[in-house]
């Protein structure tokens, strides 16, 4: 009987253990190995210490302003981002208003939407075949589209403001509810006014916020792949493009790999600055809903009504336009032709297999990722919220692929799983498993808080009444954190159905999944390309639409993370 009682014991220690073992093993596997290899192709390709990669880049003028223009357009598109989001921030937190909860949840709509439809909704707007440019040659009788933005620095920047307003927005926001309004009350008595009681005393206030806030938006901008790639062009390249482009097109691994040790380096730095203000400002892109107070002047009402306009204008014009315009011909008439187009394979065609086969292998690939990245982030959240204590840096472990970009990690499997006994290059099987190193950091951000918030004395009782461990977690922890489990699931399913900067490097030809066919149909010439990626773009923005649809039915209003 102690025999039996010893070995069971063993047996749930070891169960213990393989709660984060699993987890970290994968991450060991699929996230460090594929980065050491970079490290060993750019410093060491024939087996000995080799620096002219980095040496080369050090030295080229060209890989120089590649660094410059990444660095650039990223504090720009930072530097704008806030200037639009701290007065929405503002209206939101200190207002009552009609369509205040659907402004923020409108707000954060586009963070969960693919780089590739952002990128086709902007080309649908104000593309050279986009809704305005048709418009204005119809009314103006103009042969040639008189706003011409594609592959401009400005419609890079607008693409990067409309895709990181909802991140900039909420944490700012949720920073600005738990502050008390009296001292602002206080300084208006003492005699702050106007610009004096925005730079004396709300910008000191919301320094902490503001910071972290320009950190996020800057670490998504530094690595901006799909924006670059569609709407620039071959004119803009940032270390993303770049990386791409030396492996697809000029095959110089060495580059590449010294490329991207420059970029990671930067990511590394850039995430540990926003974790620490995250820790020491207690700051978390959770959003509740500050009480406000109702206008009470005319100029109020007017400042609400200024801001809420052009934030909805900007948020929803482009989505609008790439709905509306795959469902026109350029001459402005309805057609269904480019959704009945997707399921043929047009000769010449870019894909070798119908668009709409894309749409399945999508689903497929996420319903995978989803299920894959669910069971790890759950193993790997209930180590690290165990009574025990996990090592202290387990959790920043489990957070690292956040700090690498995914073009990096297609980069990496290409480089390291492409011999035995991990010779996975040419199988389906990598696409599940690059979407879920992405999104798990992102699962983890919903399920450990939904664990840490357990109270204590559900587990003691049910120990005491007998129950084990896992029969704890598997009939009392799991049911009370369904809803996180839930938000979570489906945050991992449609960011695998957006997923594109990995899924580029090691999708096959003949399995291409939709952000991919879309960028494919994209990049070639004739309106039925056009119009097909139209097509699948919106399909794509369906799909996201519910997933964030449900994840605002499902998340409880003080406990939403994105």
């Amino acid at each position: 009987m102690d025999r039996d009682g010893s070995a069971l014991k063993w047996l749930m220690r070891v169960g213990r253990h393989g709660l984060w073992f699993v987890p970290l093993a994968f991450l060991a596997i699929f996230f460090a190995y594929p980065l050491v290899s970079i490290l060993g192709v750019g410093f060491a390709p024939e087996g000995k210490l080799d620096l002219t990669g980095l040496i080369e880049i050090a030295s080229s003028s060209y890989y120089l302003q590649t660094l410059g223009f990444t660095l650039g357009q990223a504090v720009i598109s930072t530097l704008l981002t806030l200037l639009l989001a701290v007065p929405g921030a503002f209206v939101f937190t200190h207002y009552r208003f009609p369509g205040r909860s659907i402004f923020a949840a409108l707000a954060a709509l586009p963070f969960v939407l693919p780089t590739v439809v952002v990128a086709a909704a902007f080309l649908a707007l104000i593309g050279p075949r986009g809704l305005v440019n048709q418009a204005l040659m119809s009314t103006l009788d103009l042969t040639q589209p008189p706003i011409q933005l594609e592959r401009t620095l400005t419609i890079i920047l607008l693409a990067h403001v409309f895709y990181n307003y909802g991140v900039a927005f909420r944490l700012i926001s949720a920073f600005w509810a738990n502050r008390s309004l009296r001292i602002e009350e206080a300084a208006r008595i003492l005699g702050a006014r106007g610009w004096r009681l925005w730079w004396h005393v709300r910008l000191p206030i919301l320094r902490p916020a503001l910071i972290a806030a320009a950190t996020l938006v800057f670490i998504y901008t530094f690595t901006s792949f799909g924006v670059i790639v569609i709407l620039g062009g071959p004119r803009f390249a940032t270390l993303e493009v770049e990386i791409y482009r030396q492996v697809a097109n000029i095959f110089d691994l060495p580059v590449a790999s010294a490329l991207s040790v420059v970029q990671i380096a930067f990511m590394f730095v850039a995430i540990g600055l926003y974790n620490r203000l995250e820790k020491r400002a207690g700051l978390a892109l959770a959003q509740g809903a500050p009480p406000g107070r109702p206008p009470r002047n005319p100029g109020e009402w007017l400042m609400i009504a200024a801001n809420q306009t052009i934030v909805a204008l900007f948020l929803i014009a482009p989505l609008l336009a790439l709905v509306a315009r795959s469902f026109t011909t350029p001459q402005g008439a309805l057609t269904l032709n480019y959704y009945a187009g997707l399921g043929e394979n047009l000769r010449g065609s870019v894909l070798s297999v119908p668009p709409l086969q894309a749409v399945g292998t999508s689903i497929a690939i996420a319903l995978v990722a989803t299920a894959l990245t669910v069971i790890l982030g759950l193993m790997a959240a209930r180590a690290l919220t165990r009574r025990s204590g996990a090592p202290a840096w387990l959790e920043t472990v489990f957070m690292l692929p956040l700090a690498t970009s995914a073009v990096v990690l297609g980069f990496g499997f290409n480089v390291a799983l492409d011999a035995p006994p991990l010779n996975l290059r040419t199988s389906v099987a990598l696409l599940p498993i690059a979407h879920t190193l992405v999104a798990l950091p992102f699962v983890l951000r919903s399920i450990v808080p939904a664990l840490r918030s357990l109270p204590a004395h559900v587990e003691e009782a049910a120990q005491v009444l007998g129950a084990n461990p896992i029969m704890t977690f598997w009939r009392i922890q799991l049911p009370l954190i369904s809803r996180a489990l839930a938000v979570a699931s489906v945050f991992a399913f449609t960011m695998s159905m957006g997923e594109f900067g990995a899924s580029l490097f090691v999708a096959r030809p003949n399995n291409p999944t939709l952000p991919i066919a879309i960028f494919r149909l994209l990049g070639q010439p004739g309106e039925a390309n056009y119009g097909r990626a139209l097509a699948l773009s919106s399909i794509l923005l369906f799909v996201c639409a519910v997933g964030f649809a449900l994840i605002e039915r499902t998340q409880p209003t003080s406990d939403r993370t994105y």
